[in-house]
């Protein structure tokens, strides 16, 4: 299986088989400049001290909300500036979603990698739009795999991408995140990671939102989604065993009064010791 190589200021990151486990972490959405630069702070510390490549994620827009009242972060323009800001203070490289074609170049301009939402990965449009956009800045595109969407069914979404940059890098990169089990669940089938890694992409696992109980938060009456958040140590320890190159993860100082999706992120304390796990568990796989 291939692998894919960012290359920036401050920061030499290579995904794949063979190369050391990709961290994505920080924030499910901005909340706050202060808040995103303690997050990173921390994540990069962490991962610094674990030998681990490190990305700072967190949403600009959560545009997908169970309710119309929930809180979707600064907007296009602020969250890019805070994204910029965090850049320039800490030199990692950052990862956010867009949600429309016309959005994907500006956000493009910030972020070396850009991410296509799980309900939105067939839209051919978007898709386009996203690829373009990376391929012209020598960035990655992260595609969440939808909840209704079998893993081999993922080689549409890599065709695409292949059709728009031709003989260049197919930027690709492949993201579980689970799949609709019956009302308000997600289960995670580790055969999907290298059925995915077989379309010869790089893979990540979004442990954070495989725990979501989709519509299901006790604390809103189903006005939000629930979360099962001593599950995503399971879900990324498992995923990893089973070949992920990538960790995607949510963290909170505060994870019960985060501003959205607080259920399934994990208490910013408890990153060195999952992060160390899950590196000796990839170090593990690599020599097998």
């Amino acid at each position: 299986m291939k692998s894919l190589t960012l290359s920036g200021a401050g920061h030499d990151i290579t995904i794949g088989t063979g190369h050391p486990l990709t961290v994505m972490a920080g924030l499910n959405v901005l909340e706050s400049r202060d808040l995103a630069m303690r997050i990173c702070e921390h994540l990069k510390t962490v991962c610094d001290r674990l030998g681990l490549p490190y990305v700072f994620k967190a949403s600009f827009d959560k545009a997908n909300r169970s309710s119309i009242n929930s809180y979707r972060g600064p907007g296009l323009e602020e969250g890019l500036r805070i994204l910029a800001d965090v850049k320039a203070e800490f030199g990692v490289p950052v990862v956010t979603d867009y949600h429309t074609p016309e959005q994907a170049a500006p956000v493009a301009e910030v972020a070396e990698i850009v991410q296509v939402p799980a309900f939105l990965c067939r839209q051919t449009d978007l898709v386009v739009a996203g690829a373009e956009a990376v391929i012209a800045r020598g960035g990655w595109l992260h595609v969440k795999k939808a909840q209704f969407l079998a893993p081999w069914d993922c080689k549409n979404i890599v065709t695409k991408v292949a059709e728009v940059t031709g003989d260049k890098r197919n930027p690709t990169i492949l993201c579980e995140r689970g799949a609709s089990f019956g009302y308000n669940n997600l289960v995670v089938d580790m055969l999907g990671i290298p059925a995915m890694k077989a379309l010869d992409v790089p893979v990540t696992i979004d442990a954070t939102h495989a725990v979501q109980l989709p519509g299901a938060d006790p604390r809103t009456s189903g006005g939000s989604t629930g979360g099962r958040r001593e599950g995503v140590s399971i879900i990324a320890q498992s995923a990893i065993a089973a070949g992920a190159d990538g960790v995607f993860l949510e963290f909170h100082e505060e994870p019960d009064k985060a501003l959205c999706d607080g259920p399934s992120c994990l208490d910013l304390q408890t990153a060195e010791p999952l992060l160390a796990r899950l590196k000796a568990i990839h170090e593990i796989v690599s020599k097998a």
